[in-house]
């Protein structure tokens, strides 16, 4: 079967998305604050659940938001909650990577990293 890939661009009101299992990596980038959230993630969502079953050596998961939407962040939490509950000491690394000038999503990140225990949260924050 071959590797899952794909990617979207961003719009206005969704982010880029970029998925290479074959890579082990996922990239969100942008806003999100679509109507319907859960739809919109939906795909990438049953992928990684899948994903997070199979064998693999690391997986890393860069997300570099500029807004998220409450609904955006209750997403993204059960995504990482889901990568952090995954079995077999699997080696994954969260990037959350942001400006100082964006203390909103600064602070998302910084709540997202007390929510985790088996997994890399690295909270990036550039000038």
């Amino acid at each position: 079967m071959k590797p899952f890939k794909i990617e979207w661009e961003k719009t206005d009101i969704t982010p880029y998305i970029l998925i290479d299992e074959e890579a082990g990596y996922m990239k969100f980038e942008g806003e999100s604050y679509c109507e319907n959230v859960t739809a919109f993630f939906k795909e990438t969502c049953d992928w990684l659940n899948e994903f997070l079953q199979k064998d693999f050596e690391s997986f890393t998961f860069d997300c570099e938001f500029t807004y998220l939407s409450s609904t955006t962040v209750k997403t993204i939490l059960n995504m990482l909650l889901d990568m952090d509950n995954s079995k077999n000491n699997k080696k994954i690394t969260v990037n959350w990577i942001t400006s100082n000038k964006n203390i909103i999503i600064s602070e998302c990140g910084e709540d997202f990293k007390q929510e985790i225990n088996n997994l890399t949260f690295n909270l990036i924050v550039n000038d």
